[in-house]
């Protein structure tokens, strides 16, 4: 690995440099229909695809459509679903629900944050038709951990996305703090122990996505390693945490404050295209247009717009430039997304990253596409 002696403050600045917002708020925010017409493009290239839900993945193994990459995009079609209730929409969501007999992947005992983000879909279902069967699998699951002394499952920052808006979900649902309060237990535990220190750096307000990417690993250009989707996750998680919860419940303006303090430190790192680099603090490793970590990233700083988390002057002109460059730039005529990095955990994995690849798994980059939309959505006239 190449070895530097910039500071971060010079790393910083030059990334402003790359990166300046000269004309942002020149743009507008298309139309509600526009947004809503590139949304349903996009996921009509994949439903058209995968006509059946049940299919199972064939990437390298056999994998059940269960599995977090689907889980993921699940969680986008009912963020579309809330803006356009086309009935085929919640159809496809139920059949795949119904495959999987409303259980987490792998098992009921099963401790994985991937395997569990299917049930964020099958709790949103059953606050809809009010079945119990589409939510009791998932509570005996989490209910496990609950009565178990171990908080150290979440060792990788995407596990926040993953699991935490289910304990949240449930919490609401059931009025019950003690999914908020082992939440924040095995939260903090990844904030503040996992990789020896934590992976949260409250010095630059950001995550290493593991503890292989804790100091002394350093990127080419001697900055820290964040990697875009790893933080986006993050985001998401805040979001989908705070959505749910009431306002007096225990440790929300741990949250908040988080999603606050990130979005924050994310805005001096955007692009002068309008995106953010897989590798958040130096443009040189992959550097490039990416729509997973910049579909995340203004995913929660819309949201936190809307909810008087954030300005709007501040915020909106960041919003606007991502959103209108993966509209004009992403979206394939037949709706296929491109420039999305494939699976993987840091800069190099899932390349290259460009408009005609199609990534290992097609489906999250779709999810978190669906997800940005759907609260731009609510910006715009």
């Amino acid at each position: 690995m190449l070895k530097s002696k910039l500071t971060l403050p010079v790393v910083i600045a030059g990334l402003m440099l790359v990166a300046p917002f000269k004309g942002a708020e020149a743009q507008k925010l298309p139309s509600k229909a526009k947004i809503v017409s590139d949304m349903a493009l996009a996921n009509e290239y994949f439903m058209k695809k995968w006509p059946d839900p049940a299919t199972p993945t064939n990437v390298k193994r056999i994998r059940t459509s269960n599995l977090w990459t689907r889980a993921v995009y699940y969680e986008g079609l009912m963020a579309l679903h809330k803006v356009d209730k086309q009935q085929k929409y919640y159809k496809y969501a139920m059949d795949w629900s119904n495959h999987h007999k409303w259980e987490t992947r792998d098992g009921l005992d099963t401790r994985n944050a991937d395997n569990q983000c299917c049930s964020q879909t099958y709790i949103e279902l059953y606050q809809i038709e009010k079945k119990p069967e589409y939510i009791e699998p998932t509570k005996k699951n989490i209910d496990l951990m609950l009565a178990s002394d171990k908080v150290d499952d979440w060792h990788w920052i995407d596990a926040l996305q993953m699991a935490m808006p289910i304990f949240a979900k449930l919490g609401a649902i059931y009025k019950d703090d003690r999914y908020y309060e082992k939440m924040y237990e095995i939260y903090n535990y990844s904030k503040t122990k996992h990789g020896g220190n934590g992976l949260y750096n409250p010095a630059e307000k950001l995550w290493w996505r593991d503890k292989d990417f804790v100091p002394p690993y350093k990127e080419p250009n001697g900055a820290n390693c964040y990697w875009s989707r790893g933080n986006g996750w993050v985001v998401a998680a805040m979001v989908r945490v705070l959505e749910v919860m009431p306002k007096n419940a225990p440790h929300r303006q741990e949250y908040v404050t988080m999603l606050k303090d990130m979005l924050e430190a994310l805005v001096p790192l955007q692009r002068a295209d309008g995106y953010w680099n897989v590798s958040l603090m130096d443009p040189t490793n992959y550097g490039g247009k990416e729509l997973t970590g910049t579909s995340l990233f203004i995913y929660g700083m819309a949201w936190g717009v809307k909810n008087g988390i954030v300005s709007k002057k501040k915020y909106l002109p960041v919003i606007t430039k991502a959103w209108n460059a993966m509209s004009k730039e992403c979206i394939h005529p037949d709706g296929m997304l491109g420039f999305v990095q494939g699976t993987g955990k840091e800069p190099k994995d899932g390349q290259p990253v460009n408009y005609d690849h199609i990534p290992d798994f097609e489906d999250y980059g779709l999810g978190c596409f669906l997800l940005a939309g759907s609260e731009i959505y609510g910006l715009t006239k």
